[in-house]
């Protein structure tokens, strides 16, 4: 990180902020003032802690039942990271997998995974996700479920491309003539020439799912309540914006 932030500062800053939300979300028990979901309405809609008659109880200030935002802020990251980082593995390992054989095989196995990958980047992706909560519900697993569903076709373009170009080589013509199975040699020869453009795109899907989570939350269709969530808290928050 020191070495990245002497060749680029602004890249340096946004990996020191990307390492503190990690960390303070990895740490929320032991970071958290009080529990993320305890009501005491007689402290309900207290100021930061740097403002009137704020304290470092509640360093943040709290919510209109008194819950404390500092505590429910680090837990909320908690749950985007987790439903974002499930989400992009589930979707890149399904996207990948579509995409090696798609682009190793071709015909009409590719031209079959390729229009299902065109009639789901058809629909608006936000459109698509709260479609899907609204028919499953809403919890941890089906978020994930739904993220993964808005993100494998991004995967398979990119990997089904790299995969035809992939094919031709020597190297992997050098395996088929020595008589190796098809699932060996993407495996062996063609998966790891396609991980790393699949590491940057999953780097970028983390932080878009994240986004979408909000969003959905902030709708109603995240994770129930109780549970803090970023979106959730934005929605609950928005009505004491002009009064604050």
């Amino acid at each position: 990180m020191i070495r990245l932030a002497r060749r680029s500062p602004l890249a340096g800053a946004g990996a020191l902020i990307v390492g503190l939300v990690i960390v303070a979300a990895l740490a929320a028990p032991l970071l958290a003032t009080t529990d993320p979901i305890d009501q005491d309405l007689s402290e309900a809609l207290k100021p930061p802690f740097w403002l009137g008659d704020g304290s470092l109880r509640h360093p943040l200030g709290t919510d209109h039942l008194g819950r404390d935002v500092y505590s429910r802020l680090i837990y909320g990251a908690q749950i985007s990271l987790t439903i974002s980082v499930l989400a992009a593995c589930l979707g890149a390992v399904v996207g990948v997998v579509a995409g090696l054989v798609a682009g190793y095989l071709g015909g009409r196995v590719d031209t079959i995974i390729m229009r299902l990958a065109d009639l789901n980047l058809a629909f608006p992706l936000i459109l698509l996700a709260l479609a899907v909560v609204a028919l499953l519900g809403a919890n941890l697993k089906n978020l994930v479920i739904v993220m993964a569903i808005t993100t494998w076709m991004i995967y398979a373009r990119v990997v089904r491309g790299l995969s035809l170009g992939l094919r031709e080589r020597e190297f992997v013509q050098a395996a088929r003539a020595l008589g190796a199975h098809d699932a060996r040699i993407i495996a062996r020869h063609v998966l790891p020439n396609v991980l790393a453009p699949v590491m940057v795109i999953w780097t970028l899907e983390v932080a878009r799912i994240i986004l979408m989570e909000s969003a959905l939350s902030f709708l109603g269709l995240g994770v129930p309540p109780p549970t803090p969530t970023w979106g959730r808290m934005l929605a609950e928050g928005r009505d004491y914006l002009t009064v604050a």
